[in-house]
């Protein structure tokens, strides 16, 4: 699905690339532990989130995630939207749970990402 499409099956607002509407979001990966973010093994996959501090861009930087979605009505300060700014990774907020969240990209096309541990243990995601 699109990143426009994702924003609108999400009621979410994008804060930053609104020049990338056409963003395929075919994948996605839910998660407030940065550590469990690092586990991811697939690049091109957005980030659901509910944390907001500046180290999700990092991990976002260092993993190729595609797009940061922060769930709950959580609002990134200005110092994370210029980072996201210039890492040309696009920013997305909604006031759903992280739980419908997923659940909305799943039925709009979205698959989860495998993590680390999932890949090691020879089960499919």
């Amino acid at each position: 699905m699109k990143l426009q499409d994702v924003a609108k099956a999400i009621d979410g607002d994008i804060l930053v690339g609104q020049d990338q509407l056409d963003l395929m979001v075919d994948r996605a990966f839910a998660a407030d532990l940065l550590s469990d973010v690092l586990a991811l093994t697939e690049e091109r996959t957005a980030l659901v989130t509910g944390m907001t501090n500046p180290q999700v861009m990092r991990v976002a930087e260092i993993l190729n995630i595609i797009a940061v979605i922060f769930v709950r009505g959580k609002t990134p300060p200005d110092s994370l939207l210029e980072y996201a700014r210039r890492l040309h990774i696009p920013v997305v907020t909604t006031r759903k749970t992280m739980f419908e969240t997923c659940g909305l990209m799943y039925a709009g096309g979205a698959r989860a990402c495998r993590s680390k541990a999932v890949s090691d243990m020879g089960v499919d995601a």
